[in-house]
């Protein structure tokens, strides 16, 4: 399904960004971004330019294999009033900070309301799960990408960080129901469309279907 673009007037336009780099084999770095835009004129009438009222970076630097947060950084590019970069520094107490389980929680005790900056703490919860894309896209360059010949076993080890996350990962989900029957699991409908597209898949492998 396409989604259809919207012709209504723009009110306001916020955008997530979040890039994580490999910066050691024992270091991972996300560098995270949020940004509010208001249209044209909507603050200052015949004013032909969009206008920036927020840009905050995050530098969150995460060792592996423990994901354990070891340096963090906030800079806040754009922002209302002076007295909003005084909050900056106390972002540094996500330094031992687990992005495994818990994080989220861990996040809105630390930094939620009058504590930390809305924006910012927002943004932190939307990097979280981007260290658990990382970790996949590691092993997918530890093992020249995708292996077609993978054993129910390597299936287990490599989604155990996927337990509880969502729905579909749930404990008494389609999933971990799967690999409890040693049914192995379905590639993603993504991975599977792309290496069809290339002729690198044997119609109907793991397509999902027993």
């Amino acid at each position: 399904m396409t989604v259809p673009p919207l012709e209504y007037p723009v009110l306001h336009n916020r955008v997530y960004d979040v890039v994580a780099y490999r910066k050691a084999e024992d270091r991972l770095l996300l560098r995270g971004t949020v940004m509010d835009t208001k249209p044209a004129g909507v603050y200052i009438p015949d004013d032909p330019e969009p206008m920036t009222i927020h840009h905050m970076v995050v530098d969150i630097e995460i060792g592996i294999p423990d994901l354990v947060i070891v340096d963090a950084r906030l800079v806040m590019e754009v922002h209302p009033h002076v007295e909003c970069r005084r909050i900056e520094d106390h972002y540094q107490e996500l330094i031992g900070l687990s992005i495994t389980r818990g994080y989220t929680h861990k996040v809105r005790e630390l930094f939620g309301g009058p504590r930390g900056c809305t924006h910012t703490t927002a943004l932190l919860q939307a990097m979280g799960p981007v260290a658990f894309q990382s970790m996949w896209s590691m092993r997918m360059e530890e093992s020249s990408g995708v292996n077609l010949d993978i054993t129910i076993e390597e299936q287990r080890e490599r989604t155990k960080l996927n337990l509880n996350t969502c729905h579909v990962w749930a404990e008494d989900g389609p999933m971990l129901d799967r690999l409890n029957r040693d049914v192995m699991l379905p590639m993603p409908i993504w991975a599977a469309d792309r290496l069809r597209k290339l002729g690198k898949v044997p119609e109907g492998w793991r397509n999902g279907d027993e």
